[in-house]
């Protein structure tokens, strides 16, 4: 009895707290209506209360999964499926705006050259929502949307480059040389089967889309979220288990082909087709990128560290981590690579033992994953409430779509589950198969490049996010069942 009390009490305690931060984010929205554009009103309000917004929504959904035990970036994505879905429907001006994704950026670019808004918006979007973005860019808040829109996505941006490059400071190349046959066995299974599984299916059920988007698909289904297996591994008390070794080294692996495939694919797609002159040029460029950064990276770093050696440890250890993955970020794109190519590469380079003359004098040992992680939290889940908000759920009333969507599920598991024959005699190969099945961020960050770039659209961008939230939904089960059972 007391028991049940005491949990009636946890709720409304939980409730009371949601409701009250659920009022003072939905205040200002009253404030802002009474107001009527008010001259004394900072200009800069409405993109505190849109980003912010955001972040709440991201916030809620993670608590939600953390309670329902599944993966927080789950729930974030979930949430921005409601919001997203449930804001258009109830006819939301910034969620209008923001469903649009790269669309609505590329609409303002041509706007601002001097293209005519509405000519430019039916050009670009179908009629419906065509018409629902030029009531809202005309209306009385239309310049205010369009800040908080392009706020809202460049923090997303910077949300994906952080996530990446915190991936990169996990990652210790000193262990990428000793990772075993078996893990890069795993690695190519994992990389390769599915993304030529998903372009088998995409032939099959859509024979119509261009080969581009067929190959950037398969290459979506190439990924690995090793951050959600590492969890339940941990949470099982079987990250020192030989299976670990296998799935957390083939994980690894599976990031650099991941990521190899995504500056490849991207290098084609903007080159305008599927040529193998461009093909080996982009492959060249990586390898440039990669041995350069790895082999110059070093020696740029120490100059960084050596010109802020007067400042504080904390601050010097920031602004040197900053600096450097904006540098490596921004020299990617200027190879024709994706940024968070170089800020994966700059977790590779970056590492605390530069920062050693720290240890003689000051007394901080704040690590840079601990100063770079607030960003992370801060900004991540922006990217991925995002994501979701782009999925278009009456996109599903298509039975083609929902054909493609299970196709791709299909592909996504069976491909997956195949790597395991890569494991060796007497490792668990179902746990291996079944550790490298979720997605999780890695597809989701592939896939909104794979919309930026034009080569998805709306429907097959939710078809890929749908079967991003399947892997990932019903992989750690599954992973728990295949470690309990040999």
């Amino acid at each position: 009895m007391n028991l049940n009390c005491d949990r009636d009490l946890h709720l409304t305690h939980w409730f009371r707290a949601f409701g009250s931060v659920l009022f003072l984010c939905l205040l200002p929205f009253a404030v802002a209506a009474s107001d009527n554009g008010s001259s004394h009103s900072d200009p800069i309000a409405p993109v505190i209360l849109g980003a912010t917004g955001i972040l709440f929504f991201a916030i809620v959904g993670r608590m939600a999964a953390r309670w329902l035990k599944q993966p927080p970036v789950l729930g974030e994505l979930l949430m921005g499926i409601f919001l997203g879905n449930l804001g258009y429907y109830f006819g939301s001006e910034l969620i209008i705006l923001l469903r649009q994704g790269p669309e609505l950026l590329e609409t303002i670019q041509l706007i601002l050259q001097g293209h005519s808004m509405p000519e430019v918006v039916r050009s670009t979007l179908d009629p419906v929502a065509a018409q629902k973005v030029i009531d809202a860019l005309e209306g009385p808040h239309g310049g205010e949307l369009i800040q908080v829109a392009q706020t809202v996505d460049v923090f997303s941006r910077y949300g994906v480059i952080f996530l990446l490059f915190m991936v990169g400071l996990d990652t210790s190349l000193d262990k990428l040389r000793q990772v075993g046959a078996e893990s890069i066995r795993v690695a190519f299974l994992g990389s390769f089967v599915p993304m030529l599984l998903g372009m088998g299916a995409l032939l099959l059920l859509a024979p119509d889309l261009p080969v581009n988007t067929d190959i950037f698909v398969g290459a979506t289904l190439a990924a690995t979220s090793v951050g959600i297996t590492a969890r339940v591994l941990k949470d099982m008390k079987k990250n020192e288990s030989h299976e670990a070794y296998v799935i957390l080294g083939a994980a690894v692996m599976d990031d650099i082909l991941g990521l190899l495939l995504l500056a490849i694919v991207s290098g084609v797609i903007v080159s305008g087709g599927v040529d193998w002159g461009e093909i080996s040029l982009v492959v060249v460029f990586v390898a440039i990128f990669l041995g350069g950064a790895i082999w110059l990276g070093p020696y740029l770093v120490r100059i960084m560290v050596k010109a802020l050696s007067r400042l504080d440890l904390v601050e010097a250890k920031m602004f040197t981590s900053y600096l450097f993955v904006m540098i490596l970020a921004w020299f990617a794109n200027l190879a024709g690579l994706a940024t968070i190519i170089g800020a994966f590469t700059a977790g590779l380079i970056l590492h605390d033992a530069y920062f050693s003359y720290g240890s003689k004098k000051g007394s901080y040992r704040y690590t840079i994953k601990d100063l770079i992680m607030p960003l992370e939290v801060i900004l991540v889940p922006i990217f991925f409430v995002l994501m979701g908000i782009q999925v278009k759920l009456e996109t599903f009333y298509d039975s083609q779509v929902l054909l493609i969507a299970g196709g791709l599920i299909f592909v996504a598991v069976l491909g997956k589950l195949l790597s395991g024959l890569g494991a060796a005699k007497g490792t668990n190969g179902w746990a291996v198969g079944i550790g490298m099945m979720p997605r999780g961020e890695v597809g989701l960050i592939f896939a909104a490049i794979g919309k930026s770039l034009g080569v998805m659209s709306d429907a097959l961008f939710s078809a890929v996010v749908l079967m991003v939230i399947v892997t990932t939904v019903i992989a750690p089960p599954l992973f728990k069942l295949a470690l309990q059972r040999r």
